[in-house]
């Protein structure tokens, strides 16, 4: 029996596939992910007749895909290819585990989605170099991982202060100080991690200008070799050598695109992303720690002692579990499994910080 998990994973691939497809405004790129919605439909198709199921109740796609297209309409589409990209070594785990116990042939456009995609790719001739590049860019999306940052940003912030708070209620037992020293470490931290981004950021754009302004010195003194190079980088994906050689072509005939090309196949760097500002990435990353940061706080700005220390805790499980929960966006757990892994683990976090209070609270008034 093939697990009913593994149809799931099937069906919302192929619904958000189908999600992509519908959004996409080039033509060739909308019937790539047409046809890997058919793929991954079929693969749904085939687990639930070997399960011996009724084929005509296909199940419906999940409330973790439908929150998926919600977010991809609010804040761009990349972000849920970001998601897709995230969970293919689970989808091609789960494929092989069914594969195995059913005793079907293995199958690489099967288990790999880049394979899939190579394999369309070649059947596709109306793909030119730029409409394939420009599905490259689409494909190496980091919306997945712009959305994971966000959700994690918040969960360093909250799990950090939560137990910072717990911390100096332990050794006060949530008397004064406890509300100063909660937002003292909501900035401390929020700075921190704006400081860190910045850097980060800032260093990275810098090495990456340097290694563009050289790749641009070697196309400019010898276009002849980088084309040939950008030809073998193609084949090495599986394109076939005549149509490597046509893009390639197509492709160094525009320098400056050319060298974006270069670049990226070379250097894995995308020119797209070196737009993004500094001062931006460390303003989200101060916001979203301290989102995280402020909801242990909040109830210290009310009251004191142990129902202070009580709502603290009661908003902070909240917000644990909350974070767990979308953390299945990423991972497709259970959201009961992930939502109160996170509230156990932040929970054990505050009770250990807690208890070191205590003792060095009743050590320096003993």
């Amino acid at each position: 029996m093939i697990d009913l998990k593994s149809i799931q994973t099937e069906i919302d691939a192929s619904y958000l596939y189908k999600v992509l497809s519908d959004n996409e405004e080039d033509p060739n790129v909308a019937n790539v992910f047409r046809q890997m919605s058919e793929i991954e439909h079929s693969h749904a198709v085939a687990f639930i007749k070997k399960s011996n199921l009724d084929i005509s109740v296909m199940p419906s796609p999940s409330a973790r895909a439908r929150i998926l297209k919600l977010i991809g309409k609010v804040l761009g589409y990349n972000y849920i290819l970001g998601v897709l990209l995230d969970t293919e070594k689970s989808i091609s785990s789960s494929i092989v585990s069914a594969r195995k116990k059913s005793n079907m042939p293995d199958s690489i456009s099967d288990t790999a989605h880049v394979s899939i995609l190579k394999n369309i790719i070649n059947m596709q001739p109306n793909i030119s170099g730029s409409n394939l590049a420009r599905f490259e860019k689409r494909h190496r999306s980091v919306g997945g991982n712009a959305l994971r940052a966000a959700v994690l940003g918040g969960n360093d912030g909250l799990v950090s202060n939560f137990s910072l708070v717990m911390g100096i209620a332990g050794a006060t037992s949530g008397q004064t100080g406890v509300l100063l020293a909660g937002l003292a470490g909501l900035l401390a931290g929020a700075l921190s991690m704006a400081l860190g981004e910045w850097i980060s950021v800032k260093s990275s754009q810098e090495l990456s200008e340097n290694q563009m302004q050289l790749e641009m010195d070697e196309l400019e003194a010898n276009p002849e070799g980088e084309e040939k190079e950008l030809a073998l980088i193609y084949m090495s994906k599986g394109i076939p050598e005549t149509q490597a050689h046509e893009m390639a072509h197509e492709i160094i005939s525009d320098k400056e695109q050319a060298h974006k090309i270069l670049v990226k196949e070379e250097l894995g760097i995308n020119t797209e992303d070196l737009q993004g500002s500094a001062i931006e990435a460390a303003v989200t990353s101060f916001l979203l720690f301290a989102v995280g940061a402020i909801i242990p706080v909040i109830p210290f700005f009310f009251m004191q002692g142990a129902n202070a220390i009580i709502v603290s805790t009661v908003l902070s499980a909240m917000g644990l579990f909350l974070i767990g929960a979308a953390i299945t966006l990423f991972t497709g757990k259970s959201v009961w499994f992930s939502g109160f892994r996170q509230v156990i683990f932040g929970l054990a976090a505050a009770a250990i910080t807690f208890g070191i209070g205590k003792l060095i609270g009743v050590s320096i008034g003993g």
